[in-house]
């Protein structure tokens, strides 16, 4: 089930990975993907089993960024992977066909690509600059996401769609107007002064209470 509202956690001083997402877990959020960066392989799993005991108190899956070995040791919902990570179909074959993967794209190339390669949903943008992400690809903009999500539409391809990059919940009506699926957040929700606020702001604009039962 690819929900409408994903959760991306992010190095922030003072808060665990876990403590990110059981505090977005707290105020609703169903799917946490977990974004580490300059990890051992240890420090990595050790961070992914807590992670994946507070997704599983809260009934939220969990998504491992990058990392095909760790989403099989912890038994994660799934992998995201971006543009240098191992291929799709490659993870696919060690993953198995109950995982969920998702694919990072920047153009219609890579949605095609990604397709091809057996992805379940696929990660647009960036949308608007963001610091969360190292290395990061050229900015799509409403612009740039609307003529993917075209694109799509008209070549038949119906892959749930994922906006992704600097989104905040006043962007959704459009990039929904636009004809993306659902959007990843980080900081919007991580930095929330009002997680429970902010959570029921994207959920409103999402329609994210029926997304779930699809």
């Amino acid at each position: 089930m690819i929900t409408r509202l994903q959760y991306i956690t992010q190095d922030m001083e003072g808060k665990s990975h876990a403590e990110l997402a059981d505090e977005a877990c707290r105020a609703g959020v169903r799917w946490v993907q977990l974004r580490l960066k300059d990890k051992t392989f240890d420090d990595w799993l050790k961070i992914a089993l807590e992670t994946k005991e507070v997704c599983r108190s809260h009934g939220a899956q969990l998504i491992i960024n990058d990392n095909v070995d760790i989403a099989l040791r912890v038994g994660a919902a799934g992998v995201h992977l971006g543009k240098n990570d191992m291929n799709p179909s490659e993870a696919r074959k060690i993953l198995g066909k109950g995982f969920i993967i998702g694919g990072s794209t920047n153009s219609m190339d890579d949605v095609r690509r990604l397709m091809d390669e057996g992805v379940d949903y696929v990660g647009v943008g960036p949308y608007r600059f963001t610091d969360t992400k190292e290395k990061l690809n050229p900015v799509l903009g409403l612009e740039g996401v609307a003529a993917i999500s075209r694109e799509c539409w008209l070549e038949g391809i119906t892959i749930p769609l994922i906006a992704i990059g600097g989104i905040v919940a006043e962007d959704v009506p459009a990039l929904m107007e636009a004809g993306v699926h659902g959007v990843a957040i980080a900081s919007a929700i991580g930095k929330a002064s009002d997680k429970n606020k902010e959570v029921l702001k994207f959920m409103n604009v999402l329609n994210t209470e029926t997304a779930w039962n699809h």
